[in-house]
């Protein structure tokens, strides 16, 4: 069962849809005893990163770390990946999970902002997450802050400079884009995320 956690910040009813296409076992909740039992989590993001403060409140962030340590597969979408991040200058009082070491930063003033629309990915090879999906595609952002190129990134996207479109190791995966409004490769990252097995 895969567990889509509700922090009413997510975009959950596209994430759901995407995921009962593939034929996905998944359940939106905000219950941290079944997020404690679930065999992979997703934790979808839209707005402000000071949203996450309430998975703290509620005890879903305990529950998430938990499963987290004991090896279950983890994504966060778009904030759900900055989260993944020891904080973020949008909400400078709310800390993040720390996983990745860094802080989400604003886009400069260079460049419009939010960054609203698509736009092409560098990928590494050898991404589990981003299997099958050739260097070069096209996905769909919408964004004000982003997370800074670490030794985790797997996929870089350029806008005011590079950033990381995703990252990954073990059992952690964070993507900044939106897989679930990104068409057939969106659903192909989905899909590979579904079929792990860590």
């Amino acid at each position: 069962m895969i567990a889509v956690v509700d922090y009413r910040a997510g975009n959950l009813a596209s994430v759901k849809k995407a995921l009962d296409y593939l034929g996905t076992d998944a359940v939106v909740t905000r219950d941290p005893d079944l997020v404690a039992h679930a065999d992979k989590i997703i934790l979808p993001g839209v707005g402000h990163f000071s949203a996450t403060a309430i998975l703290e409140q509620s005890g879903l962030r305990s529950a998430i770390l938990q499963r987290i340590e004991q090896g279950v597969p983890f994504l966060g979408i778009c904030v759900g990946m900055q989260w993944m991040f020891e904080s973020s200058a949008e909400a400078p009082g709310i800390r993040g999970l720390g996983l990745f070491s860094g802080s989400c930063g604003r886009f400069p003033e260079s460049v419009k902002s939010p960054h609203v629309g698509w736009n092409s990915l560098s990928c590494h090879s050898g991404s589990r997450l981003l299997r099958g999906i050739p260097s070069g595609s096209f996905f769909y952002f919408s964004h004000s802050y982003s997370g800074p190129v670490a030794n985790a990134t797997v996929a870089r996207c350029e806008y005011g400079g590079e950033f990381s479109a995703a990252v990954e190791r073990d059992n952690l995966f964070g993507v900044q884009f939106h897989p679930e409004k990104s068409g057939p490769l969106g659903l192909k990252l989905l899909e590979n995320f579904c079929s792990l097995s860590c």
